[in-house]
């Protein structure tokens, strides 16, 4: 990615910064465009905020002007779309926000991305949109691939979703050089701590209850933040303009399972008489729950060559260190604007 000049908006939350990281430190120049709400954190972006390939700027994409001053003045060879509003339990309760960010500012993106490419933009410029395997809804058994039907099932996946169909609109009718993204579940460090691995990292090493929806059984692939981002380069560098590429971490667990093995980690870090898997409690499930995403990524894997390089063992045994070891980044959450409790309807559940 040296060279490049890559406006990357949703760039202080947890993939977008990874990628902005990984992007200065390999010679490209970010404008990071962030709104700062709840999830997005100036200091997951600390690496290289004095680095002079780098220019935050804090705004929304729903704002269209400043947008096109961003593209007018720096002349970006790519646009990556990170910014959403992405917790389900926060698009049950309010929905509104998850419209307003995840499909309205999609269409100020577009717009603006569009009169950029119209006015001249460079010959090798892509829009990436990144999305999630949520847009595809629950399936029972075997894994979606590129060509599944879409079947969201919560306001979020569906704001998602039609996110999704917006660019492939703009592919289709402009010609707007754009790739969607659709990964599974992420991990890794700077995770906003309402999230389940991040949560039940916390909790258990605080001896709080460790809150599971319903019986558990929930079945999710988990993909390390670090390999997405390795992916998303791969796909600017190399993916065709107008497709979609899965981008999944191999296999699929049962959130009790994962939950399990969290409380061994930390019981094994930070010893107790009783192992915290005694902490887990069960809450009401929330409505329309999916119960198995697990998505087909031999078309990335085939076309580009792109694989998962952190096994899963490896990566979650990392990530329950790097919690433990960076309690000042996590603290400075929690005594702001969050209280380590799950948002959304499992507040309710649990009172």
């Amino acid at each position: 990615m040296a060279d490049r000049t890559i406006l990357v908006t949703g760039g202080a939350g947890f993939i977008g910064s990874e990628f902005v990281r990984r992007a200065v430190s390999a010679g490209s120049y970010v404008i990071t465009l962030d709104a700062l709400t709840y999830a997005g954190n100036r200091s997951t972006l600390a690496a290289v905020e004095s680095s002079d390939s780098h220019l935050f700027v804090h705004g929304s994409i729903t704002d269209r002007a400043l947008v096109n001053k961003l593209l007018a003045d720096h002349r970006p060879n790519a646009i990556i779309n990170f910014a959403a509003e992405s917790h389900v339990d926060r698009s049950i309760d309010g929905p509104g926000a998850f419209i307003d960010t995840n499909v309205n500012g999609v269409f100020e993106l577009l717009e603006a991305a569009r009169a950029y490419c119209e006015s001249g933009a460079p010959a090798n410029f892509r829009f990436l949109q990144i999305s999630t395997d949520e847009v595809y809804g629950s399936i029972a058994d075997g894994r979606s691939d590129e060509a599944s039907p879409l079947a969201p099932n919560s306001p979020y996946a569906a704001s998602k979703a039609s996110a999704d169909h917006l660019v492939r609109a703009y592919n289709r009718t402009y010609g707007l050089p754009a790739i969607v993204t659709r990964a599974s579940n992420n991990y890794g460090p700077y995770q906003f701590p309402e999230k389940l691995i991040p949560l039940m990292i916390l909790n258990a090493a605080a001896l709080k209850p460790l809150p599971v929806y319903g019986d558990g059984k929930q079945r999710r692939e988990w993909i390390h933040v670090s390999d997405h981002c390795v992916a998303i380069e791969t796909i600017l560098a190399h993916g065709k303009p107008g497709e979609i590429y899965n981008v999944g971490g191999g296999g699929d667990a049962a959130n009790i399972d994962i939950v399990r093995r969290l409380c061994e980690i930390v019981d094994e870090l930070c010893p107790t008489p009783t192992s915290r898997a005694s902490l887990v409690t069960y809450v009401a499930d929330r409505p329309a729950h999916d119960q198995r995403y697990a998505l087909d990524t031999s078309k990335i894997q085939d076309e580009l060559g792109w694989q998962p390089a952190i096994a899963f063992e490896e990566g979650i045994i990392r990530t329950v260190r790097w919690y433990l070891e960076n309690e000042a980044w996590w603290r400075q959450i929690q005594d702001s604007n969050y209280r380590g409790e799950r948002l959304g309807l499992a507040v309710q559940a649990t009172g």
